[in-house]
Parts: C-alpha cells; structure tokens; sequence
C-alpha cells in the first residue's frame, strides 16, 4: 500500500488542482447567487478559464491537455453557454432536454404504437414537440393564447411543414415505383424552356 502511494504520489495534486475547477465551475453554474447571464458569464471567465488560460503546464502534469482541452471546447460552446439564465423555464442541461425529448416520444408511442419515431413526427416535430411542452404542466390553452400573435411567423411555419410533407411524399413515390418517379422528373426538365444561348 505504501509502495502505492509513493509511487502515486506525483499524480494527485493536478487531479486535485482539476477537481477544484470543475467543482467551482458547477458551483458558478449552478447560480444559487440567482446572477443575471452577463454577470455569470464574467465570473466564469474570470474564475474558471483565466487561470485555466495563464496555468503552467507544469503544474497540471499528464492533466495539461485536459486542461487546454476544457478551455477550447468551453470556447467553441460560448455563445450558447449562458443562454439557459437569459430563458426563463429553458432547461440549463442535456439530461434536462433529454426528458422533455422522452416525454415526447412517449406521447407519440402511447398514440401511434410504434416504438420508432413516425413520420409525421418528423415532419411535424417543431410544432408538435413545443406543443408537448406547451401543454405539459399547465391546463389547457384558451383560444386566445392559442391564436398566432406573428402571423408571418406562423405563415413560415406552415410553408415549412408543408415542404416537408412535400419531401415525404415525393420519398415515399421514389419508394413505391422508382422507374415512373423518374420518367415523370425527365418530362418536367424536357418540357422546361431551354436557356438563351
């Protein structure tokens, strides 16, 4: 045992030094102090990657690339780290998203009896999946919050959607009768006027 822990010794101080970091990184995003993004964003910068940043390799050991590792993939989520405190009710983690993802297909097994996502879940996921969460811990929506307030919006939605379902469908001919999807594409490109030499 004591060759052991001799022999380990070296190791522990950066695996210690790490797991001050990480531990102080869950502390700050946790925000039992309630701050706002922006003041959340500066202390984490400050707190957890500043000395990430100006650390000696050295002192990290084998631990180093991990180090600059955290830092750069820390760099690449940035823009969308925080975005959780600026949303109300926007879930701060994966496993959070996850059960509402969960709860969707559940809802979607429950009707249709399929254990693979259908294709009008596909097709429809944006709305239906919102529509999911939107019903889920409330009582029903009055029609008047049922109404679009953006009617551009809700129009883009809907042309949207019906592209998908126009991608389908041509998907499911191209399934049934490949020949005669593609006799019927070769007669729409003829039948196109040329363009001007």
């Amino acid at each position: 045992m004591r060759q052991g822990v001799a022999a380990t010794a070296p190791l522990w101080p950066p695996i210690e030094r790490a797991y001050a970091v990480v531990h102080h990184a869950a502390h700050l995003l946790g925000n039992q102090e309630q701050r706002d993004a922006a003041a959340l964003r500066q202390a984490y910068d400050e707190q957890v990657l500043a000395p990430l940043r100006a650390a000696v390799p050295a002192d990290w050991g084998p631990l180093a690339p991990a180090a600059a590792h955290f830092v750069k993939v820390t760099a690449s989520y940035w823009p969308g780290l925080f975005h959780c405190y600026e949303v109300p009710e926007l879930p701060r983690t994966n496993n959070d998203l996850e059960q509402y993802f969960g709860a969707a297909r559940h809802a979607e097994r429950r009707a249709t009896g399929r254990k693979s996502a259908s294709p009008a879940l596909v097709v429809r996921g944006a709305v239906r999946v919102v529509a999911l969460l939107a019903t889920r811990h409330q009582p029903p929506l009055s029609a008047a919050e049922l109404r679009p307030r953006d009617l551009a919006a809700w129009k883009a939605l809907r042309q949207q959607i019906d592209r998908r379902h126009d991608a389908r469908r041509a998907q499911a001919r191209f399934r049934r009768d490949p020949v005669t999807y593609l006799a019927a594409l070769e007669e729409r490109l003829a039948a196109k006027p040329a363009l001007p030499p």
